[in-house]
């Protein structure tokens, strides 16, 4: 019989400080063997009809098809049922289940650290535990014995009480236990180590065979087909008159189906599916593993474990126990087989082994327990741990549910429902913009995600890939940032700004300036896997360093020099490296026509005017808040002044959601069939804005132009000079100090800059980050868009209604709900809240109004010219009624942060300038 503990003692000579293993020096052969087999009573994969015969003949057309019979694509299928959708087609290449969903661990924790992942949960535990059975009379195979996370230090707990504030947001149960508790709950556990546990009553585990035929019972019972032993061999995709690519029908093997949408839940095997109909899917395979135990007297009814800190969990397994988890070196599926089903791979212990040492140390009985059998099987993906939804940019109609990183199960209900809702409605109910994948590949911008200078880099997707699977478990720091894939954008500053100390972020490939270390030159090596694959770890590697100080939920040890720069900037004046920002013009002869229907504000001005707006969707979300100005036609081929017939808008666009714009304008025009173009210049232009009560002064002598209020007011631009090269000055601010944008062909970049840091050196100009904009602006009350102001928010609650055209005749997209919300009232309400002890909050934090949990914190950050903590959070009332200024202005608040909570107050304006002098000149 094969032991785990027989296996920890061959590899321990050689072992390595947690959580990074070398792998073991002997081969597979000479260490536990174990047959290969799932530890589910029931499989599919003997049901059906047993022959190369698909169960039923392919119709002719259909409303959808559905490709991959996994959790993802039966949960879609049967959503799209429920909702009503007539002529689904579920198409599986073998049996149900064959992929990687048969032999999952089916696994199902409740918290998580995201609100919209908590309610994608919800519902997914809902549909297994509660909808199905109702529905079908079935049991899925629901187990609801609870969950523990293992907490060996400070900050790991830290971690879980987080998730437990939002939990009460959200109504589920969770407790905090003591090492002696957690003892009492799980009398096999070692707790020797233990600084304590999150003990979730509720969480439970999936049955993968039972859950999917119950999914396709219930589908079936509304009008859905399913035919499995029917493999896909081709996407028909046609151009329509506009030059728009549509799917047009799905090719099988055993006959076409016509059809206007396909959904790619195909798993591993979705980078081949995409491929049939030119779409680009961003994921890799790798091998993932567990093993199975003998039988464990006293394990039944156990919690499942997860022991972040051991990178392993242990799920109950009926009178045994699943031992897997995350390693630092899993094996890449390099050649994905067409004819993989129901398969697995013969489990490498020299990779496993660095998981065995933290199983026997939580629960020492392992260390005599037999393994019975080894899983190890194929997984998909993705370099930022998130799933891949949506429709792709590439081709209208073709939708993505794969890549779920292991947890197609615990998200399937939840996604499943949202990707349905999405292809009936044209987007998610939820704010699924991390999900997106419109973020991924139409020419210039390949997805809402990932830039096509990623997404078409093979390293880049590797390297991401890699260091989301290895950290899968790590805690999840406000300001953790990728050491892998780096350095694939940079912008015309980026050298200039590393010299001086510059620590950057990393959005969307571009490197963007996060703070300013005053110990110098911070670069960003080349990844170096964190060590695996024989690799050498970096060393004396300063940007890691500085990265781990921060590695913490109180303030930062950085907290003062950010503190210095925002003040430089009130006090002075700071110059911030903004290059990173989308730049794109909407062009044409319908440009205004687009314009008025894409912006909920008037943009429609003369030229020389700037109007801060949003974009909405049809439900009245606010799916962008930007920058619009209205310029005149200029040179051909020039960035800052392109040549046009028509009129012309110039939009800024934050960054981190540039390519998220882009899709939704595109897919706007298209839909509506303007005609105009939206260019893109993110490139070729850099962005520097020069904020700060002393930025007239300095960059009067920098611009040929009158600075002053009457001759350049607030919200105007015009092009001028800067040292003696053509610029688009802006003034505008983003942290709520008079100022200006200087928008910049990128050749003239160095240059420009170098001439306004001389300039602005006798009268104290400091460079100034991100991290800096993040507390000036949250000081201010200025919105960031998907932190407190996302899709499923309308401008109504967000305190935007300004920025709605409303008082004109003008239609614009989202105007219906906008007002049926006005004439309604509102019934959720975004709040600034500020508390008085100084304590540090990121989100996340449960809002409490008269001893009643009412919200949760969206944003927060500190505020250093108020000497405040500020957080922004949407809040309801309990009774159902609507959240007016006077429900706001009468409550009494306490913010929750990991468990304590602190008095806090309300504000209806911005706690600093809430006049708005200072942005106007006014000082």
């Amino acid at each position: 019989m094969s032991y785990v503990s027989r296996a920890w003692r061959a590899a321990a000579p050689r072992r390595l400080p947690a959580p990074w293993r070398s792998p073991r020096p002997f081969s597979s052969a000479s260490g536990p063997t174990a047959k290969k087999s799932v530890p589910y009573q029931k499989t599919l994969q003997e049901e059906g009809p047993g022959s190369g015969e698909p169960s039923r003949p392919p119709p002719a057309s259909a409303q959808v098809v559905v490709v991959g019979g996994g959790s993802l694509g039966c949960q879609t299928t049967y959503h799209l049922a429920k909702m009503g959708v007539s002529g689904v087609v579920l198409l599986e290449r073998d049996r149900l289940t064959s992929g990687t969903t048969w032999h999952t661990a089916g696994l199902l924790w409740q918290l998580r650290p995201s609100d919209v992942e908590v309610e994608l949960l919800a519902h997914t535990r809902d549909v297994v535990s509660r909808d199905l059975p109702a529905e079908t009379g079935l049991h899925t195979g629901w187990v609801e014995n609870g969950g523990l996370f293992i907490a060996s230090n400070k900050q790991r707990l830290d971690e879980y009480k987080r998730l437990m504030s939002l939990g009460k947001v959200y109504g589920v149960e969770s407790h905090v236990l003591t090492p002696a508790q957690t003892k009492d709950l799980y009398p096999l556990m070692n707790i020797d180590d233990l600084y304590g546990t999150l003990y979730v009553p509720k969480d439970g585990t999936m049955d993968p065979a039972g859950t999917c035929s119950t999914l396709a019972r219930a589908a079936t019972a509304r009008g859905a087909t399913i035919i499995e032993n029917c493999p896909v061999t081709g996407i028909q995709v046609r151009t329509d008159d506009f030059g728009v690519k549509r799917v047009h029908a799905v090719e099988t093997a055993h006959g076409t189906i016509q059809t206007p949408c396909v959904v790619n839940c195909a798993g591993v095997w979705a980078r081949a599916l995409g491929r049939l109909a030119g779409v680009h899917v961003p994921l890799v395979g790798m091998h993932h593993a567990y093993v199975v135990t003998e039988r464990i007297e006293g394990i039944q009814n156990m919690p499942n474990v997860r022991d972040h800190d051991a990178s392993v969990y242990l799920r109950l397994q009926g009178d045994a126990l699943s031992v897997g988890g995350y390693e630092s070196n899993p094996i890449f599926w390099e050649e994905v087989s067409e004819k993989f089903a129901f398969g697995l791979f013969d489990l490498d212990w020299d990779v496993f082994m660095q998981h065995i040492e933290g199983a026997v140390n939580r629960v020492p009985v392992l260390e005599k327990t037999g393994i019975k059998s080894t899983v190890c099987g194929p997984e998909s993906f993705t370099a930022d741990h998130k799933p891949l939804m949506g429709e792709a940019p590439e081709v209208r109609g073709f939708f993505l549910g794969c890549g779920f990183n292991s947890a197609g199960m615990m998200l399937g209900g939840g996604c499943g429902r949202e990707l349905a809702h999405w292809i009936i409605h044209g987007r998610p109910e939820k704010d699924m913009y991390g999900y997106d994948i419109r973020q991924m590949l139409p020419s210039p911008w390949p997805s809402r995600r990932f830039h096509h200078s990623l997404t078409d880099n093979n390293r880049w997707i590797r390297e991401r890939s890699h260091e989301s699977y290895a950290k899968n478990y790590s805690v999840v720091f406000p300001h953790d940032e990728p050491l892998a894939g780096r350095n694939v954008r940079k912008d015309p500053l980026h050298e200039e700004l590393l010299r001086q100390g510059c620590v950057f972020q990393e959005r969307h490939g571009w490197e963007r300036p996060g703070w300013f270390s005053p110990g110098g030159a911070a670069p960003v090596l080349d990844y170096d896997y964190y060590g695996a694959y024989g690799r050498e770890r970096h060393r004396d590697y300063t940007y890691n360093r500085l990265l781990g100080d921060e590695y913490t939920f109180d303030f930062p040890p950085h907290h003062d020099i950010i503190k210095k720069e925002c003040l430089t900037c009130r006090n002075a004046l700071a110059l911030f490296d903004m290059s990173y920002f989308g730049k794109f013009y909407l062009v044409g002869p319908e440009a205004t026509k687009a314009a008025d229907w894409l912006f909920s504000a008037d943009v429609s001005k003369a030229p020389g005017s700037t109007v801060y707006t949003c974009m909405l969707n049809q439900q009245g979300g606010v799916e962008s808040d930007l920058t619009v100005s209205r310029i005149s036609p200029g040179e051909p081929g020039s960035p800052l002044a392109p040549a046009f017939e028509g009129d012309g808008y110039y939009l800024a666009i934050g960054g981190a959601v540039a390519q998220h714009n882009w899709s939704h304008i595109t897919t706007v025009l298209q839909d509506m069939k303007f005609q105009c173009k939206l260019l893109d210049c993110s490139e070729e232009l850099g962005m520097m804005s020069i904020q700060g009560p002393l930025s007239r002064v300095v960059l009067q002598e920098v611009l040929d132009t009158d600075l002053s209020n009457e001759a350049f007011p607030f919200s105007t631009h015009k092009i001028t000079t800067a040292a003696g090269c053509q610029v688009r000055a802006m003034r505008l601010s983003f942290v709520g100090e008079m100022g200006w944008e200087l928008h910049v062909p990128r050749a003239d970049c160095v240059k420009v800059y170098r001439a306004v840091m001389e300039a602005g050196a006798r009268h104290g100009i400091a460079n100034a980050g991100y991290r800096a904009i993040d507390s000036l602006s949250i000081e201010k009350g200025y919105r960031h868009w998907h932190a407190d102001l996302r899709p499923d928010d309308t401008p109504l609650e967000a305190g935007l209604a300004f920025t709605c055209k409303l008082k004109s005749s003008i239609p614009f997209l989202g105007r219906e709900a906008v007002e049926a919300q006005k004439a309604k009232g509102i019934f959720r309400r975004l709040v600034c809240f500020t508390t008085e002890e100084k304590v540090p909050m990121f989100g996340l934090e449960a809002v409490w109004r008269d001893g009643k949990v009412v919200g949760h914190i969206r944003r927060a950050d500190f505020g250093f010219a108020i000497d405040k903590t500020i957080a922004y959070g949407y809040i309801r009332d309990p009774a159902g009624g609507p959240v007016s200024l006077d429900f706001v202005k009468s409550g009494s608040y306490e913010l929750e942060r990991m468990g304590e909570t602190f008095p806090a107050r309300a504000h209806t304006k911005s706690p600093f300038d809430p006049d708005n002098k200072r942005v106007k000149g006014f000082y």
